[in-house]
């Protein structure tokens, strides 16, 4: 039996409440992680994480491992946020892989999504138990 590896972390940022709930019930169903960070903004989801970079000992238990990322969302789009993500430290970078997790059927989207270095993977909503497995199974053993 193929037993999938824990996750320390997950974040999920979405402006759509009932989005991060689905995905939040869906990321527990399958116990990925004892931790789901949720924002509904990139721009809260980015201070938190600057904040974690300032404490210097035992920062990793507080990074995601899995950052779940919408593209349409006000204030600050998906894009706009991996261009301050990508500000951060090497350590935050090299750490938590970002997933593009989308309504977006955009051909524009999927084509910007693959010329960047820091997204893991572009999905379409919902999550599913599935998918979910995969990526996991195929991303982080």
């Amino acid at each position: 039996m193929n037993v999938m590896k824990k996750l320390n972390a997950v974040m999920l940022i979405d402006d759509n409440e009932i989005d991060n709930l689905i995905n939040q019930k869906m990321i527990e169903s399958i116990n990925m992680t004892e931790n789901i960070f949720i924002h509904s903004g990139a721009k809260s989801a980015l201070e938190y994480l600057k904040n974690i970079e300032k404490i210097k000992i035992g920062a990793e238990n507080f990074l995601p491992e899995l950052i779940f990322l919408d593209i349409d969302m006000p204030l600050m789009d998906g894009f706009q946020f991996i261009d301050e993500f990508d500000k951060l430290s090497d350590t935050t970078k090299l750490y938590c892989k970002i997933v593009l997790l989308t309504s977006s059927l955009d051909p524009k989207d999927i084509s910007k999504s693959k010329k960047n270095t820091q997204i893991l993977k572009y999905m379409n909503k919902p999550l599913s138990q599935d998918n979910l497995k995969k990526l996991i199974e195929s991303n982080f053993s």
